[in-house]
């Protein structure tokens, strides 16, 4: 990967910055951090539009049902996730047939389309701050903020990412700081101001703790 302006997960002094910051400034996440242990393997995505076909493969759908999905539409191109050119020879019923949508056909073909016309260049978002990669990304039909920022944590690696949408961290946030309800956005905005520039790290070990 080319050198940014952003610690990387992968920057293993990063990670370790990180955890301590965190156990400082929340006691709350420092003792979930005592109760998981160690992380464990963080892994990226380099393939940017594999991670992103996959991410539109699997909204709204259940995991197992999900990557069943996902598996079948790989066998069409030999087991892999096709590049944009490839999958824009393909006929839409040969597409469906693996199980995609009419809708998530047209995610597909729209994301595709961006790319191979040079509309769209996932290697510049590198050394792009996280708001404006989510804007671009979320000119995609069927790429919203959540999937940017999914694409921001796994594949582009930033430390400094908060998906306050998603029902996991809810649910998680709600637990380990015993609130009666699901947080508030307000409640989400103190945590990220305690949390920077690790929230990242955070949202991992929340993640984790929901397994």
């Amino acid at each position: 990967m080319h050198e940014t302006h952003f610690e990387s997960l992968l920057d293993k002094n990063a990670w370790k910055r990180g955890i301590v910051y965190l156990r400082k400034r929340d006691k709350r996440l420092a003792k979930l951090i005592d109760e998981l242990g160690s992380y464990g393997k963080f892994t990226t995505y380099s393939d940017y539009y594999g991670a992103l076909v996959e991410s539109i493969v699997f909204q709204q759908l259940a995991g197992k049902a999900a990557q069943a999905i996902l598996t079948r539409f790989k066998d069409l191109y030999k087991g892999k996730v096709p590049r944009p050119e490839e999958f824009l020879r393909t006929r839409e019923k040969h597409v469906r047939s693996a199980g995609i949508s009419p809708q998530k056909y047209s995610y597909l073909k729209d994301l595709s389309s961006r790319l191979d016309s040079g509309l769209l260049r996932l290697e510049e978002l590198r050394t792009m701050k996280n708001e404006k990669v989510i804007e671009i990304l979320s000119e995609v039909k069927g790429i919203g903020r959540w999937t940017a920022e999914m694409f921001l944590i796994f594949s582009l690696a930033r430390t400094d990412v908060l998906p306050i949408d998603d029902l996991g961290i809810k649910k998680a946030v709600q637990r380990v700081y015993k609130l009666k309800e699901l947080p508030t956005k307000k409640e989400f905005e103190k945590l990220e101001r305690r949390w920077h520039p690790y929230s990242s790290i955070a949202v991992l070990y929340l993640w984790k703790s929901q397994d």
